[in-house]
């Protein structure tokens, strides 16, 4: 992948931005656990907060969040809402930091 398209001296201030936020999403351990649990299956709160062992009202606050970023999505089915990573662009710079923090051991 080339990445010559891209020079990070002139991003404007909106992309600036725009990156920055991105990157404060993965700036919380609580909300990078619940990534790297929703990047592999849709899951619900209640699925999710057992899966990482934190209540499901702080993970319905950080889902909150990162649907706001546009990082995750949610599917509302009944009562029940589920929440996935439908973003390859995520999933891949996700995947690359927890290579690269895994790799560095």
């Amino acid at each position: 992948m080339s990445n010559s398209h891209i020079n990070p001296r002139t991003l404007d201030e909106r992309t600036a931005a725009g990156v920055a936020e991105l990157f404060r999403a993965f700036s919380d351990t609580s909300r990078v656990r619940i990534l790297s649990t929703i990047i592999q299956n849709e899951m619900n709160v209640s699925a999710i907060a057992e899966a990482v062992d934190i209540s499901e009202s702080a993970v319905s606050h950080h889902l909150r969040s990162l649907r706001q970023m546009k990082i995750v999505q949610a599917r509302r089915d009944g009562r029940e809402v589920f929440y996935k990573v439908d973003d390859d662009h995520i999933v891949a710079l996700f995947r690359q930091g927890a290579n690269h923090v895994q790799n560095e051991r």
